[in-house]
């Protein structure tokens, strides 16, 4: 059973149970990771915050302009990926870190611009450095995990010309998935899944069916919505279940698959 777990990086996600749950050895797993708080307090140490565009349809992404990639670069290539690798391999588990550009595993296509809702009005904002995964270089993965290895990918990606280019998390967790024709994606996040009021934790929705994933989208705030939009897309290139869960919840992945979160099927 191949299964891609997405470890989520805004303030909340925990780190240990993860590490802990894969030195226990399940079957083939491919780690993709975010890291918004590393990126935020790197931004902010190094004098530019960081800002977050709000699109016409209610998605919130990152500003990302050359300056803000270069940190969102260092951020997660450097500190939270080589964090993740070394946390593995302190429990004797071994892996990879493979940021987007490495062996070029997430070959991306630039956009062209993003549009946002500034004061009211949608505006345009030409110097974006985001893109979207084209290909996933799956033969590597799979040599990869065929050797006993846990490769961990995050962004930045890379374009056919070789540009960077920032690129969703949730995003990449779901095109890897369905590249592997994974049997599952789990996406492990700082909530205990999707939940019906936003402000209670005890409100989780259990269970989604796919063909009403669309009703479900506007109980998704800030974050969320990316990842009901990444499990759609997941479920739409053959992965069969995606979980959306909380990543302190030990084990965390076990559990996930267990039903305690959000199943979408």
């Amino acid at each position: 059973m191949t299964t891609v777990v997405k470890l989520g990086g805004a303030a909340g996600n925990a780190i240990a149970p993860v590490v802990d749950e894969l030195a226990g050895g399940p079957a083939d797993v491919v780690l993709v990771h975010g890291g918004s708080e590393e990126v935020d307090r790197l931004a902010t140490a190094l004098g530019r915050p960081s800002e977050y565009l709000t699109s016409p349809s209610g998605v919130v992404s990152r500003r990302c302009d050359p300056e803000d990639l270069e940190i969102v670069t260092l951020a997660l290539a450097g500190r939270v990926q080589t964090e993740i690798v070394r946390s593995l391999g302190a429990r004797g588990v071994r892996a990879v870190g493979l940021s987007g550009v490495d062996g070029r595993v997430l070959l991306a296509r630039r956009r062209r611009g993003v549009r946002a809702v500034v004061d009211g009005r949608v505006v345009h904002r030409a110097n974006d450095r985001s893109g979207t995964v084209e290909t996933v270089d799956v033969e590597l993965l799979r040599t990869l995990l065929a050797a006993g290895l846990v490769p961990v990918v995050g962004p930045p990606a890379v374009t056919a010309d070789g540009e960077l280019v920032n690129v969703d998390a949730d995003r990449v967790a779901a095109d890897v998935a369905a590249a592997l024709a994974a049997d599952a994606l789990v996406l492990l996040t700082n909530v205990p899944g999707l939940l019906a009021r936003i402000d209670d934790p005890s409100s989780v929705i259990g269970r989604v069916d796919r063909s009403r994933l669309e009703e479900f989208l506007p109980l998704a705030h800030g974050r969320m919505k990316k990842k009901l939009l990444a499990a759609q897309a997941a479920l739409e290139g053959g992965v069969a279940r995606v979980a959306i869960a909380a990543s302190s919840h030990v084990p965390p992945i076990a559990r996930a698959l267990a039903g305690d979160g959000t199943v979408i099927a």
